[in-house]
């Protein structure tokens, strides 16, 4: 389903940066870090690009300021936590038939730009 079919639309959030508590480290728990997150979500644009109305588009906004509320609301000792909480969110929107979510921790490794996990998860389609 990760594929772009006909009728379909990717949405692309790109390098989402937000802090929040994440690690295990007494330091990770004290203090709030940077964290980016990139999504990708797809879902049947066919009657958002037929009759330009935002009623009949996934709002991207929603999406993003309920990941934003969630990240900055909550504390994470695993990036796969935090990772997979995030993919859930962005699931439960009932017209998302793909997701991917990418969480990267800049500087968690000395010689290392970040450290990142993705997950993603996909619903059938509806046949009409």
């Amino acid at each position: 389903m990760s594929q772009l079919q006909p009728g379909m639309a990717r949405i692309r959030v790109k390098d989402l940066c937000l802090r929040t508590y994440i690690g295990i480290n007494e330091e990770e728990i004290l203090n709030k870090q940077d964290v980016l997150i990139n999504l990708t979500i797809l879902y049947a644009a066919q009657e958002a690009v037929r009759d330009n109305d935002i009623d009949h588009a996934l709002n991207y906004r929603t999406i993003t300021k309920a990941v934003i509320q969630h990240v900055e609301e909550n504390r994470f000792a695993l990036l796969e936590r935090l990772t997979q909480e995030l993919l859930d969110l962005v699931m439960a929107n009932a017209a998302v038939l793909y997701a991917e979510v990418e969480v990267d921790k800049p500087h968690a490794l000395r010689y290392a730009e970040s450290v990142s996990i993705t997950l993603a998860a996909s619903r059938q389609a509806a046949t009409s």
